[in-house]
C-alpha cells in the first residue's frame, strides 16, 4: 500500500433527517500517523459524519475510505483497520468487563489465548481490574467506567486507526492522562487517530491536527498551527469561525439581585 494513502478519507459525505441537512458534503483527509481533533458546536454534524465514516450511518451519498478500503463497498475489509468508540455506545449489561471483552473478541475472530492476555492488559491499564471487578456487571459501570470499556472494545484487535466520539466525556483527570498515554502510543507506533471533543483545551494539548465543523460542512482543516494561526488560541479561531452569541446587558437581568 502507497504511504500516500490516507488513514481515513472522506469525499462527499452527506445526511438529511427530516429535511435538515446534517452533513452537508463533509469532505476530509487524514494522513497516517496523525491525531486528528474534530471540533464543532452542538448538531454541527461531528457524530453523524464520524458514524458515516465507520459504516455505523449510511450516508445519502459521498464515500469513506479507511487505509483505501471503501467503509460501504468493502466493509469488511474497512472495519478490521477500524477501531471505533461511538457516542452512546450500547453494550451487553449483564456482562463483567472480562467476560465483555472475551466476547468482543471472539466476534472479531482472535484466539481465546490473545484475547484473554490483551483483556487482562487492558482492564489493568484502564484501572477496570481488582477483586471486585470480577463480580461488578456494566449495568453497574459509571459513565466514565463505560467509556474506558468502550475504548477497550475499540483496542482489542490492535486497528490501524482510531474513530472516538468524545472519549474524555466524564473521564477523570487520573483516567485522562492514562488515555493520553495510550493514544499517544498508539500513533508513535504508527496509528491514526480521529477524535471528536468540545474541550478547545484537550484539542490544543492532545493533537496535532484539527478540523472545524459548523452547520454539516468542514470550515477549517489542516494542522493545528495553519488552523489555529500564531496569535490566537483555538477557542478564538473556533469562535470566529463559527460565531458566537453575545449576552446583552438588559438580557437575563432577573437573575441579579
Amino acid at each position: 500500500m502507497s504511504d500516500d494513502v490516507p488513514a481515513l478519507e472522506l469525499d462527499g459525505l452527506t445526511k438529511t433527517f427530516n429535511e435538515t441537512r446534517a452533513a452537508d458534503g463533509v469532505s476530509l483527509s487524514v494522513p497516517r500517523g496523525a491525531m486528528l481533533g474534530l471540533v464543532g458546536p452542538n448538531g454541527a454534524g461531528k457524530t453523524t459524519s464520524l458514524s458515516m465514516a465507520v459504516g455505523l450511518l449510511r450516508p445519502d451519498s459521498g464515500t469513506a475510505r479507511v487505509l483505501g478500503a471503501d467503509v460501504w463497498a468493502d466493509p469488511v475489509s474497512a472495519k478490521r483497520l477500524l477501531g471505533v468508540l461511538p457516542d452512546g455506545l450500547a453494550l451487553p449489561e449483564r456482562l463483567t468487563g472480562g467476560e465483555l471483552l472475551d466476547y468482543w473478541g471472539r466476534l472479531r475472530g482472535l484466539e481465546r489465548g490473545v484475547v484473554r492476555a490483551r483483556a487482562e492488559e487492558l482492564l489493568r491499564v484502564l484501572e477496570l481490574d481488582g477483586a471486585e471487578a470480577d463480580s461488578v456487571l456494566v449495568a453497574e459501570y459509571s459513565t466514565g467506567m463505560r467509556k474506558k470499556i468502550g475504548l477497550a472494545t475499540a483496542l482489542l484487535h490492535a486497528p490501524k486507526v482510531l474513530v472516538l466520539d468524545e472519549p474524555y466525556e466524564a473521564v477523570d483527570p487520573v483516567s485522562a492522562r492514562v488515555l493520553t498515554a495510550i493514544l499517544r502510543r498508539f500513533t508513535d507506533g504508527g496509528g491514526t487517530v480521529v477524535v471528536s471533543s468540545h474541550v478547545m483545551a484537550l484539542v490544543e494539548q492532545l493533537t496535532d491536527r484539527v478540523a472545524v465543523i459548523a452547520r454539516g460542512r468542514v470550515l477549517a482543516d489542516g494542522s493545528l498551527a495553519d488552523v489555529r494561526g500564531t496569535d490566537a488560541t483555538l477557542e478564538d479561531t473556533f469562535v470566529r469561525l463559527v460565531g458566537a452569541r453575545e449576552v446583552g446587558k438588559g438580557e437575563l437581568a432577573w437573575l441579579s439581585s
